[in-house]
């Protein structure tokens, strides 16, 4: 996968310069020598200009301009490509001072300083046509490649989140329960049915709300607990800031079975399952404690499916933005962590 942050410092410095250059070019044929302090100048002129479309990038990025409509969008770049193209202007004077280049008559003339803002504001408006077309389209390729990799590892994650000896299980622990407590197999019945449902749904939306993933694996852990019976216990610690995030649907479902089928199942005396969320800034950071050990082994590929899966879902959702671990903590736990950014910038997964 390219990495961005290179790609936009390669065309960033790669632009300027080449502005420059074409700068520095017309100034040589139009004079008919090469005056070393015009180049100089030429050339402070291009990094200031890098300078300051840089903040600039650093503004958008910060005040989620990439989601903005079009009627909001243009009137924010027409104003800020103005106030960049004086601050450009205002900025070059103290260096053509240095140089010898400064006529205050020439410099504050009001129809000098209109005439060369002008063309400073459309340099500008094109490096943000330049910047949104490309970040649009990355966006939306971003968001087809989701879609392909949901198609194509579909089967393989719905067979790790719900596979056959699951709903099997649950089915004999609700058929035990039907005449020993009607009251919790009707529960039981109804957490399955909200696990099938939600299931179901994983191929129509990229993200859900964190408060229905955790209904999930409440769900989920509510039908173990029947097989399972005192072997399993389970503890919750959510930050109630939590809710206002939003993550890939059934992840920790996912993660939380795998640590009961590879972990808990396998302990005679069973174990327990721990989640804990924390809010950091606008980043939801998840982990999952289970008992068990974690082993490397590769003839049991079954057990990373799940994973591999998990991994690959958050970097084409969030690429960098997102972490995943999953650590031995000690001889006796397991620690699986998520950590992802606030998921309004990333809408666009959700809508077809």
């Amino acid at each position: 996968m390219v990495n961005n942050n290179r790609l936009y410092w390669t065309l960033q410095i790669g632009g300027w310069l080449l502005y420059a250059f074409l700068q520095i070019i017309s100034s040589v044929l139009a004079s008919g020598s090469v005056n070393v302090k015009r180049v100089v100048f030429l050339v402070y002129e291009a990094l200031l200009c890098l300078f300051v479309t840089h903040v600039f990038r650093e503004f958008i990025n910060k005040n989620k301009w990439l989601y903005l409509g079009l009627p909001r969008l243009i009137p924010g770049i027409l104003l800020s490509v103005s106030i960049m193209a004086i601050m450009v202007y205002f900025l070059r004077m103290p260096v053509s001072l240095l140089l010898g280049f400064y006529d205050e008559h020439v410099a504050l003339d009001l129809q000098h300083v209109f005439g060369l803002t002008s063309i400073y504001v459309l340099i500008f408006f094109l490096w943000s046509i330049l910047y949104f077309t490309y970040q649009y389209f990355e966006r939306y390729n971003r968001s087809l490649k989701y879609e392909a990799s949901m198609n194509e590892i579909e089967l393989n994650n719905l067979k790790s989140q719900l596979n056959p000896h699951f709903i099997f299980n649950a089915l004999n622990s609700i058929r035990a329960l039907v005449d020993e407590n009607p009251g919790k197999s009707k529960q039981a019945i109804n957490q399955l049915s909200n696990i099938l449902r939600n299931s179901l749904a994983t191929d129509k939306k990229g993200l859900t709300n964190f408060e229905d993933e955790l209904k999930t694996v409440r769900d989920y852990l509510g039908l173990e607990s029947i097989r399972f019976e005192e072997r399993l216990k389970t503890e919750f610690d959510i930050h109630p800031e939590s809710q206002k995030f939003m993550v890939p649907p059934l992840m920790i479902q996912t993660l939380v079975e795998n640590g009961i089928k590879h972990g808990i199942s396998k302990l005679t005396a069973g174990g327990v399952i721990q989640m804990k969320t924390v809010v950091d800034g606008e980043h939801l950071k998840i982990s999952i404690r289970n008992s068990g050990h974690l082993t490397t082994n590769p003839k049991r590929s079954k057990k990373g499916l799940g994973l591999k899966n998990t991994v690959q879902r958050l970097k084409l959702i969030y690429g960098n933005d997102a972490t995943f671990r999953i650590v031995n903590e000690n001889d006796k736990f397991v620690l699986t962590e998520i950590s992802i950014p606030q998921t309004h910038n990333y809408e666009s997964i959700n809508r077809g």
